[in-house]
């Protein structure tokens, strides 16, 4: 059961506040109970093409095929996937995971440097790889242990003539794919052709399934081990929120967000999956115009996943207002904190509300969620069903209600530990299987949890402490800010000072932010010092990254 220092949450009904993550042996069994029972209803859906859950069944199978007869790789041995949102990406997942392989899940975007190190920490022996991303995996690849490199065009799962349009397009017009030389890999077509058939093998509920490398916006990124039973505990948890707002088989939830990033992976490719609904991919959420293209011509979505960066920027593109939001149900937000100023926004624009949710890699990554309904802006919610939580005063004690400390939290969820680093494993991971989240956070009478800050990106004015978050939730209300991020500098007299970074919709002096600070800021906490820039460093799901604005 839940409990939150001793504190059991209510959760309203059907929710229940326990789940049974042994209900299945591994992640493959869900996925193939999944396929099996929603055979003919569409699974994904990208650029105006639906795949159904018996297509990705036989994809999928003709991947775990090859992998078995042709690829020379064993059980447990790593394959690195490095692909946008299409639909070639749960077909190459769950193959590889039917044939026994652990997943490295990798950002088309990294650059070779970042390829290199993730394929060596994580031991890949295969790279399935984007053709944008081949040439540098062609240069890397001698650096690593990676026998082979299996590389898909943007449209191999469209039907001809629109699978040769879209791949000239993006080769020939857009000029998105550089030349690489073909006879140094295969061609994931080529690879699905193989006629040999896959023999089920035995995956215990504690056997890792995924490499989860984190996002490196605290150093260098780590492999979370994620365990079958760590997947299936998240996606059972995530459900029992979901059955308040969404119906099996008939919801189509729009998906951004990369599916390398745990956060999307779980709701799409488990909850999503396993409750027989359609995702729509996007494979491109940065371009704007042609996301909100993409929106305008969907008569049937009912839920959307987003941070508050994405929903910033679709509101403030001038056709937002012509996408039909009536028939949404849910607005889920995650990643970084989502502002007071966005929520409401977003709320009087669509009519439907944002929930509000919170997790790590390292947790698989839902610690808690706002339930649909019962919703409560500027929390978290509440601890996920069968999840136990407490807020660390630094010293191993519980602290009270409204007392900010450490995040802790112990479930079924909870990574298996770092891969192949024990002692940053012990670092957070308590033999008791308490999990420090290095989050600054507090608990409210109720039972929703609200996240101050990150431990690490706290300000320290004259021996007060400022939280960003805070700040940052002040600035955002201003009509001319569009992004910002607060960090300390080094003060001669306070120690620190907050410095903001801003991104501006229409010119604002200082003085004018400042005036605007005080009137929602203690003194202390106004920032004094402003940097007005283009844009905001971010992670590839777009969190803001204060460390990288930190380091310049």
């Amino acid at each position: 059961m839940s409990s939150v220092q001793g504190f059991v949450p209510t959760y309203p009904a059907p929710m229940s506040s326990t789940v049974d993550p042994d209900t299945y042996q591994s992640v493959v069994d869900v996925f193939n109970q999944a396929v099996t029972k929603y055979a003919h209803l569409p699974a994904f859906n990208c650029m105006g093409h639906k795949i159904t859950f018996k297509e990705v069944d036989d994809a999928a199978a003709k991947f775990a095929n090859w992998l078995q007869n042709e690829s020379g790789l064993q059980p447990g041995d790593r394959v690195a996937v490095q692909l946008p949102n299409i639909l070639q990406y749960p077909a190459v997942v769950f193959g590889a995971m039917r044939a026994g392989m652990v997943v490295v899940n990798t950002n088309p975007l990294y650059t070779e440097r970042e390829m290199e190190h993730q394929f060596n920490d994580s031991g890949a022996k295969l790279l399935v790889v984007y053709a944008g991303m081949a040439d540098k995996a062609i240069n890397v690849q001698p650096k690593t242990d990676i026998k082979k490199i299996i590389v898909t065009e943007l449209a191999d799962f469209m039907p001809q003539p629109k699978r040769f349009i879209l791949n000239a397009a993006v080769k020939h017009v857009k000029k998105m794919v550089p030349a690489y030389d073909k006879s140094k890999t295969l061609a994931l077509l080529d690879v699905l052709n193989c006629r040999a058939k896959y023999l089920p093998v035995n995956v215990g509920r504690d056997d890792i399934a995924v490499l989860q490398y984190t996002g490196g916006t605290t150093g260098v990124a780590k492999g979370a081990m994620l365990t079958h039973r760590n997947l299936i505990a998240n996606m059972m948890q995530g459900t029992e929120y979901f059955k308040l707002a969404l119906d099996y088989e008939k919801e189509a939830i729009v998906a951004p967000l990369p599916l390398y990033h745990i956060y999307a992976f779980t709701v799409h490719c488990l909850v999503i999956m396993n409750t027989g609904n359609e995702n729509v991919l996007i494979p491109n959420p940065r371009d704007i115009p042609g996301f909100i293209k993409t929106l305008k011509k969907l008569d049937n979505f009912t839920a959307m996943v987003g941070l508050n960066t994405l929903f910033n920027a679709l509101m403030n593109h001038p056709d937002f207002d012509q996408i039909d939001f009536s028939k949404v149900k849910l607005t889920l937000s995650g990643g970084m904190a989502l502002t007071h100023h966005t929520a409401e926004l977003w709320h009087q624009r669509t009519g439907c509300e944002i929930c509000e949710g919170y997790g790590l890699t390292e947790t698989a990554p839902v610690v808690a969620f706002n339930p649909p309904g019962h919703n409560k802006v500027g929390t978290i919610g509440l601890v996920t069903p069968g999840a136990e939580v407490y807020i660390d005063d630094g010293q191993g004690n519980a602290l009270g209600i409204n007392e900010p400390g450490e995040l802790c939290v112990r479930g079924p969820q909870v990574m298996k530990g770092y891969w192949q680093r024990p002692q940053d494993t012990a670092h957070v991971l308590s033999d008791d299987g308490w999990f420090k989240t290095g989050d600054i956070a507090q608990l409210d009478e109720d039972g929703y949890l609200k996240i101050v800050d990150r431990k690490k990106d706290m300000i320290i004015v004259s021996g007060f402490n400022v939280y960003p978050n805070e700040v940052e939730d002040a600035l955002a209300e201003h009509d001319a800010v569009l992004e910002c991020a607060a960090i300390g500098v080094p003060d001669d007299q306070s120690g620190e000072a907050v410095k903001a970074f801003v991104v501006v919709k229409h010119p604002v002096t200082t003085d004018e932010l400042i005036a605007h600070c005080r009137q929602h800021l203690t003194a202390y906490k106004v920032p004094r010092q402003y940097e007005f820039v283009d844009e905001l460093p971010k992670t590839a799901v777009g969190k803001i990254l204060r460390r990288a604005l930190r380091e310049e």
